[in-house]
């Protein structure tokens, strides 16, 4: 069956879009709406997409979008895997496992990215494939009254000013370029991506305002820092003014042009709670503000990691503390990850190559997966039974090796 469904599966072309993106609607309990329903979008990569058909009729998608992953100390390619679908007609036959199967294949086949990562729509599907929630995300949420800045932030000289999308975005590019470097798990994003970035049709804006835009510029010109953001209008029965101000994004490359620009942010008239999207779960405003807990919000899992190739992906990041341990993997589903490498990282590179010797380490390409960012610890993993230690104090050293100054973050959805 599942040899049946490998050879039935093929890219779709650009006349089959319509139908393409119409199934994947369906599936997902969606409805198709703004640009692109009949050609595809500027990211789309056709050539990497997978459809499943049933006569005439689109019964599965999947699709790779080329991406650029930030991991801890470089940054790797990432086949960013996207639109899965699988109509309710066709589940439970293999499906997924045949466009899962030959994804990481090919990508492994063809050398391609040595990473693969998605976002799951439900957290027990992709384990089995050996994804692992690498990062997570909370939805920041606060009161106004009780969100100030404590007295002793420096503001530095800089100003912030309310600028239009055309200054906006080009300086924002030029920043998010430079700062995403430095935060494991984050995307690099060229100009569709922005291009997908800032697109703000009416219809998605739900009763919020068009999306408003703030840069921070120092005194010598150079922008430090940008935010965007909406406000939802509201007012309470009682006459009050209740908007909600919805923070989309704040990056900046000081300490002192991130607080300037959520002072202003927290001072725009008729507010009264905050909302921070897709944040991370370590972001400094939680340490900028005089009540630790008036922002409130509960880490979810966000990007999901995948090991395609378990010695080019562990060879490509850094390692703040030295490691030289042989790790057994158990990976079923791509086998040519399963057996013994040897990893000797230190903080300058790392190697990961073959080797006979005894394991000091046994886990799965899943737990691996969840701590190849540096945000997952092995020794929480190794407590939930899922890696297990040979060698004495081998978790200790390979949690300390694989963790990161700087926690993983990925604010893309795709």
């Amino acid at each position: 069956m599942a040899d049946d469904l490998d050879s039935r599966l093929r890219p779709a072309t650009p006349a089959e879009w319509p139908a393409f993106r119409q199934h994947m609607a369906a599936a997902l309990g969606m409805t198709p709406t703004g640009p692109y329903q009949d050609t595809p979008p500027p990211v789309a990569e056709l050539d990497r997409s997978l459809g499943l058909w049933d006569g005439d009729r689109i019964v599965a998608t999947s699709g790779i979008y080329s991406r650029s992953l930030t991991v801890p100390g470089g940054v790797v390619p990432c086949a960013g895997v996207t639109w899965v679908s699988v109509a309710p007609t066709h589940r439970r036959r293999g499906v997924l496992t045949s466009i899962m199967r030959r994804q990481l294949t090919e990508l492994h086949e063809q050398q391609r990215e040595p990473v693969a990562a998605l976002w799951a729509s439900e957290f027990p599907i992709y384990g089995r494939f050996g994804y692992a929630p690498a990062t997570a995300r909370a939805e920041l949420t606060g009161r106004t009254e009780r969100l100030h800045l404590r007295p002793d932030v420096d503001l530095g000289s800089g100003r912030v000013d309310v600028v239009e999308e055309d200054a906006y975005r080009p300086a924002a590019a030029a920043l998010h370029e430079s700062v995403r470097r430095s935060v494991p798990g984050n995307l690099a994003r060229d100009d569709r991506w922005w291009d997908r970035l800032m697109r703000d049709e009416p219809e998605d804006r739900h009763g919020a305002t068009a999306r408003r835009y703030l840069l921070h510029t120092e005194t010598d010109g150079t922008v430090t820092g940008y935010a965007s953001y909406r406000v939802t209008p509201r007012w309470a029965e009682t006459g009050e003014p209740d908007a909600t101000l919805t923070v989309e994004e704040v990056r900046a490359t000081s300490t002192a042009a991130y607080a300037s620009l959520w002072q202003v942010l927290l001072s725009i008239d008729l507010v009264r709670t905050v909302r921070v999207l897709r944040a991370s779960p370590d972001d400094p405003l939680r340490h900028l503000v005089t009540d630790g807990r008036a922002l409130t919000g509960v880490p979810l899992d966000a990007l999901w990691v995948r090991l395609v190739d378990v010695d080019r992906a562990l060879a490509a990041r850094r390692y703040p503390a030295p490691i030289d341990l042989v790790i057994e993997v158990r990976d079923e589903f791509c086998p040519w990850n399963a057996g013994r490498w040897r990893l000797a990282g230190h903080p300058a590179g790392g190697y990961c190559g073959r080797t006979d010797l005894d394991p000091d380490l046994v886990l799965g390409v899943e737990e691996l997966s969840a701590a190849y960012l540096g945000g997952t610890s092995l020794a929480a993993l190794q407590g939930a039974g899922r890696v297990t230690e040979v060698s004495p104090g081998a978790v200790t050293l390979a949690a300390t090796a694989f963790g990161w100054p700087v926690t993983p973050w990925c604010p893309d959805e795709f």
